[in-house]
């Protein structure tokens, strides 16, 4: 039942990517510096851009955080192609994909904690802990096959084996899943299918053939990578981009401050302004400067961006702030 190492890459006559908030939360600027650089090399490209709605998320979800997302994207100049999907609005393709993972006998069913129910339903990040689940932990009467009750806990089964990610910024990355996480949540006991299933499914019926995203998400590839192979989908082109760190080094967040687009904006700071600092930690060059997301755009270069992983500093919020 393992899955073979084949570093895959898809041949596709038409690309495309999608931006996909959680609504878990607002909007801050490593978020933004992603999707903009997502937005960039769509429109460069020549891809097809979709917006998703990763609302799965239960407790967490704020209310009309989608909504002014989404606005928060708008003003900033980011646009995309067709409608908003919303992950809530259709569960039967995450139950079909479970039931031919089932049927072909890749999961089995668990027993979780609320905490391991809270995480397997996010995007995970570096800072989240994981409990590795190893074989032994198994039920010995597990049956596979079997896909049957919605309100119980699934694991997919993971075998030893490296897996290659063929990443296109950070090139080939060699990964373990058996021995960095064991068999990984793919539905849970609220009915909702975990992170991994759901982002997995959600590309592979929107035709996603380029992930751009943070490289904290970079170990999830792996896992994902299982799942593509499992069910049978053509693996995407992944794109990991170097994080916007705090001045502690840990990933930005509400942590390092208020580094909320909607509070700049209620601060009156312009949009061109947001866009300049993202610029100068994207490789553009000359001078810090304000521009518009149609600048960034026609001067990104993916040959000039850092690998590095950005410090957003003091200086920066005060370069923001500056009239």
């Amino acid at each position: 039942m393992w899955l073979p190492l084949l570093p895959i890459v898809p041949t596709m006559s038409h690309s495309l990517s999608r931006l996909a908030p959680s609504p878990t939360g607002a909007l801050h600027l490593g978020n933004i510096r992603t999707f903009l650089v997502n937005w960039a090399l769509a429109r460069r490209r020549g891809w097809t851009l979709r917006a998703r709605i990763e609302d799965l998320d239960g407790p967490r979800i704020k209310p009309d955080a989608a909504t002014q997302v989404l606005e928060n994207l708008t003003w900033l100049g980011i646009e995309w192609d067709g409608d908003v999907l919303y992950q809530s609005e259709d569960l039967d393709c995450y139950r079909s994909a479970m039931r031919l993972l089932a049927d072909r006998g890749y999961v089995h069913a668990c027993s979780l904690t609320r905490s391991e129910i809270e995480v397997a339903t996010s995007a995970p990040h570096e800072e989240d802990t994981e409990v590795r689940c190893p074989p032994a932990l198994r039920p010995r009467d597990a049956t596979t096959g079997m896909f049957d009750d919605e309100q119980t806990n699934y694991r997919f089964r993971v075998e030893e084996g490296e897996i290659l990610v063929q990443d296109t910024i950070r090139g080939t990355t060699t990964c373990n899943p058996f021995r960095e996480c064991g068999d990984f949540i793919v539905w849970t006991r609220r009915g909702m299918p975990a992170y991994q299933l759901a982002v997995v499914v959600d590309d592979a019926r929107t035709g996603v053939t380029d992930v751009v995203r943070g490289d904290d998400l970079l170990p999830s590839a792996a896992r994902q990578h299982l799942l593509y192979l499992a069910l049978g989908y053509p693996l995407p082109r992944w794109w990991h981009l170097p994080l916007v760190r705090g001045p502690d080094g840990r990933r930005l967040a509400k942590r390092h401050g208020d580094t909320r687009i909607q509070t700049y904006i209620e601060r009156g700071v312009p949009a061109e302004r947001i866009v300049g600092l993202i610029a100068s930690w994207s490789g553009l060059p000359g001078p810090r400067r304000p521009m518009t997301a149609g600048d960034f755009r026609d001067q990104f270069d993916l040959d000039t961006l850092p690998l590095q992983d950005i410090v957003f500093m003091e200086e920066d919020h005060q370069w923001l702030l500056r009239r």
